[in-house]
């Protein structure tokens, strides 16, 4: 019997969890564990800051798709029609990605997505990336309002070194992303 492979689906922009949480809870009520045993929406964590008020928000890698794990064709290359309806009759649901005989994903792209999914799954990434040499405005600190340029990025920390004109002298300021902006 053929195997289960990803496949990619188009939603509705803003239902993509919606449609997850569908089709896992209609999973065993209509018996379809055999066919369909994961649904993922990847995504990310990222830090952005609005009116001075740091908050972490989760962002999809691509919104308006979600991933399933599915035995979509048989042995014969014919598609699972109870897998297809399943699927397809979901709310929320436009079609799969390839149309009427989709193609399902490279084992090395999903190896690819699963490993960035979980490789991002505790880690912040700021919203905003800087690059040096970039003039940005400090938002938070001692050094509120004061305009200095970004010498230095680490984005693995989310932190810049800022140098800031003090006293007619420059002087290097270490800062995280959400503490200042672009000006």
């Amino acid at each position: 019997m053929s195997e289960k492979q990803w496949f990619v689906l188009h939603t509705l922009t803003g239902q993509e969890a919606k449609v997850k949480e569908s089709i896992d809870r209609r999973l065993d009520k209509e018996e379809m564990r055999e066919d369909l045993d994961q649904v993922l929406i990847p995504t990310e964590k990222v830090s952005e800051v609005k009116k001075g008020v740091k908050s972490t928000i989760t962002r999809k890698f691509f919104p308006g798709y979600v991933l399933v794990h599915l035995k979509l064709y048989d042995d014969h290359r014919q598609v699972n029609e109870k897998a297809w309806y399943f699927v397809r009759e979901t709310p929320g649901v436009i079609g799969f990605v390839g149309g009427e005989k989709p193609a399902p994903l490279r084992p090395e792209e999903v190896d690819v997505l699963l490993f960035q999914v979980e490789e991002k799954k505790e880690k912040v990434k700021p919203k905003v990336i800087y690059d040096v040499g970039e003039t940005v405005k400090i938002t938070d600190g001692p050094f509120m309002n004061f305009t200095g340029t970004v010498d230095e990025v680490d984005a693995d920390r989310g932190k810049l070194r800022v140098s800031v004109a003090i006293f007619g002298r420059s002087a290097p300021v270490e800062l995280e992303y959400w503490q200042v902006e672009r000006t």
